[in-house]
């Protein structure tokens, strides 16, 4: 693991394992584990070969550091145009693809836009819808380049970048408000303290395979699930996030076919398994090997990790398997993990919680906060937020971090880098990258609480949304394992905010079903949280805006509902608590609470 911090870059390492270990498999995209024909490989030498021609045909075309957004469906092309890009000296920039929909489409040209993208590499299998983007963006100035049509040279012109520790590799956009993406600068010394970071931790090398179904352009996905086993000479095991949500045992079957160490997941895909693989399916699958089953990229539940380990343990699932995780695409990715041990947490005063303390629950209403490991891959502070004072041990505040896997800051965001990545504590110790989440050290171990942003003050209390939106799940059966978010905007005399709760319905279509429903959920925040509920909007599935890897973006449904664009089945709200009051559209009625 050593070398791995001492080579001079990426391309370094990558260049030894083609010449060390030039037919050993470094990559496979699975399109279904139970098919021998179900799966396609990458050596080494092939994945190198690869890269190095692609390197040379975009080298007629961008310029060192030059940005490169990379827009693919998930696949070996990735890959390839990926390394390809680092190859060539470039600046890779990863993103999700266009999408049907209007905001995942604006959401691409601001990520264009923002990086100051020199070239569009696609595949051809999407190359049509991606020229059609390319079209109705006026982006048409910017060379696009299918990466998988054998055109161009080959990679015998190919000479290594001049690049190292400090060398921006890679442009990783944070998937928050989907109005303002900010990339995170991640260099190539980043993407090697990372790889080190999460080796040491889980005792990775070169004979521990990974991977997952992540999108590739994530941070989990991308910092998690590909580098790390290539830049230590393993194998990365790759599916589509679409496989998995249609048939989740695929992963696990995938897991198990290949012999995964290490894989990766946010919560809900645990909470996905347990509900949807049937005993049939659960038929001859082997768990035995699987040693670190990261959970991580949204809060983590220890109701989820407790029902995934009881479903699964007669697969041969252990419960030192689930490793409750933290960290963030800022941190390139890991910050903590629970390694090794049966996950943990403590169950603390929900009423203290609201001060900001830390303390076990004694007969009241009590919160569990899982365990999410020491922190090994950043030192850690906790701060108080407003005042910058550093926090003793077992008080909640907000999580700094410092150390070289952190990123460089924000493209052209100067002020905010400042700001949050060179962040200044009271004490005058320096260099902290403000993360903008709550949590607190216990005996040495990280618990998360929260997001400073998220934290919902009503009627002089701190309430936490997801504490809301997971009681209401709860006491109404009829939500089920749907998304919700809750948030606060102004209330009707503009002095005390109230809540606004949201949350997806299934299969309900009577009025006065929905109606009862909602009054419901009203009363269960009222009797629970002493909160004022301004407006309760029951929503189709999949309406509840979520990022890529399943974290509510409550920013942006508040925007949303501010705007009046929230398309309900049933709303119970005045609007008033628009920004611009108007005639209620037809699928959100307001006042009287009529299904749309």
């Amino acid at each position: 693991m050593a070398d791995t911090v001492t080579a001079l870059n990426v391309v370094a390492i990558l260049r030894r394992h083609a010449e060390e270990r030039a037919e050993k498999r470094a990559a496979a995209f699975v399109t279904d584990p139970d098919r021998e024909d179900g799966v396609r490989w990458l050596t080494y030498a092939e994945l190198d070969r690869a890269a190095r021609s692609l390197a040379v045909r975009l080298r007629e075309h961008v310029a060192p550091g030059d940005r490169v957004v990379l827009l693919y469906p998930a696949g070996l092309a990735f890959l390839t145009a990926f390394f390809g890009c680092l190859y060539a000296g470039a600046v890779a920039v990863p993103s999700s693809l266009p999408g049907r929909y209007r905001h995942e489409r604006h959401r691409v040209r601001r990520i264009t836009d923002d990086a100051g993208a020199a070239a569009v590499l696609t595949d051809s299998a999407t190359r049509a819808d991606v020229a059609d983007w390319i079209a109705e963006e006026g982006l048409g100035r910017l060379p696009l380049l299918v990466t998988d049509d054998g055109a161009g040279p080959g990679p015998e012109g190919w000479a290594a970048p001049d690049a190292d520790h400090s060398t921006l590799a890679v442009l990783q956009y944070t998937s928050g408000s989907t109005g303002d993406p900010k990339g995170v600068m991640i260099s190539h010394g980043n993407l090697l303290h990372n790889t080190d970071n999460l080796a040491r931790r889980f005792g990775l090398d070169a004979g521990t395979p990974g991977g997952g179904w992540i999108p590739h352009f994530h941070d989990m996905g991308l910092m998690g699930m590909i580098m790390p086993p290539l830049m230590l000479g393993s194998a990365t095991v790759l599916m589509s996030p679409g496989t998995f949500l249609k048939r989740p045992h695929l992963w696990l079957r995938m897991i198990d076919r290949f012999g995964l160490d290490f894989t990766a997941a946010p919560d809900f895909a645990y909470e996905v398994c347990t509900r949807r693989v049937t005993d049939a399916q659960l038929q001859g699958l082997d768990l035995s090997r699987w040693r670190h089953a990261v959970d991580g990229s949204e809060p983590v539940r220890a109701a989820v990790l407790e029902r995934f380990q009881a479903r699964f343990a007669g697969a041969g699932l252990r419960p030192e398997t689930l490793s409750p995780s933290y960290g963030m695409a800022e941190a390139t990715l890991f910050v903590s993990g629970a390694v090794d041990m049966p996950p943990s947490a403590r169950t603390v005063s929900a009423e203290r919680l609201e001060h900001h303390e830390f303390v076990p629950a004694a007969g009241e209403s009590g919160r569990e906060v899982v365990n999410c490991g020491p922190p090994t891959g950043a030192e850690v502070r906790v701060v108080d937020p407003a005042t910058r004072r550093p926090l003793p041990d077992g008080t909640v505040g907000e999580i700094w971090l410092r150390g070289p896997a952190i990123g460089q800051g924000y493209w052209n965001r100067e002020a905010t880098n400042e700001a949050e990545f060179r962040a200044t504590a009271a004490d005058g110790t320096s260099g902290y990258l403000r993360t903008g989440d709550l949590g607190v050290l216990h005996d040495g171990d990280l618990y998360i609480t929260g997001r400073i942003k998220d934290v919902l003050n009503l009627r002089g209390r701190n309430l936490y949304p997801q504490d809301i939106e997971h009681e209401l799940r709860l006491q109404r059966p009829e939500l089920g394992q749907l998304a919700g978010a809750c948030f606060a905007v102004p209330g009707l005399r503009g002095d005390d905010e109230v809540l606004v709760v949201t949350h997806e319905v299934r299969g309900i279509k009577d009025p006065e079903r929905l109606r009862e429903l909602a009054s419901g959920m009203r009363l269960a925040v009222a009797r629970e949280f002493g909160a004022p509920v301004g407006a309760v909007l029951l929503l189709r599935p999949g309406a509840v805006r979520r990022t890529t890897s399943g974290k509510i973006q409550r920013s942006a449904m508040r925007e949303l509902f501010r705007a009046g664009e929230l398309e309900a089945t049933y709303a119970d709200y005045d609007t008033n608590l628009l920004a611009e009051p108007a005639a209620p559209p037809a699928a959100a009625p307001a006042a009287e609470g009529v299904p749309a």
